[in-house]
């Protein structure tokens, strides 16, 4: 087995790990790192819908951890 295979596989876990996870933190900051190893392999195997699909992905729980960081009233004083 290469290492990308390995990759995409770890990928695969890291979604099923954030879907088993409570805490939407820990649960979007799975889908990050599972979508990037998941993107070296698209890269890899050169399936461009799997290519886009992926940066997509990235993108929204990337964009999701913002909105919950920006939800929450900071813990710094002012």
């Amino acid at each position: 087995m290469d290492i990308f295979k390995i990759i995409g596989a770890i990928g695969v876990l890291f979604i099923v790990a954030a879907v088993l996870l409570q805490d939407r933190r820990k649960q979007n900051m799975a889908f990050i790192v599972a979508g990037a190893l998941l993107e070296v392999y698209s890269i890899y195997i050169g399936d461009t819908v799997f290519i886009v699909l992926e940066v997509v992905f990235i993108a929204a729980a990337v964009y999701e951890c913002f909105n919950m960081r920006r939800a929450q009233p900071s813990s710094l004083p002012r």
